[in-house]
């Protein structure tokens, strides 16, 4: 009884308004992914950017004692003569 009075259109007039929310869906999900990708690679960037700004000594090297060591000698060698 209600559904004798709702007008139903015919595949004709309905086929437009498809074509044109399947394109609309069809953007939407392809700028879902192109934001993804784009913040997957903004935080790779920025991984690979504090990488490379890290300073030398921040790498674990072995040190030179000897060098200090000498470098002491030399600073009470000299010390000791003026």
């Amino acid at each position: 009884m209600l559904a004798q009075g709702v007008q139903f259109y015919s595949a004709q007039v309905r086929r437009p308004v498809m074509i044109a929310m399947l394109q609309f869906l069809t953007l939407v999900i392809t700028t879902m992914f192109a934001v993804a990708a784009a913040a997957g690679l903004d935080w790779l960037f920025l991984q690979v950017a504090f990488l490379i700004m890290r300073p030398a000594t921040a790498r674990s090297m072995p040190g030179h004692t000897e060098l200090v060591r000498g470098t002491a000698q030399l600073a009470r060698v000299y010390s000791a003569t003026r």
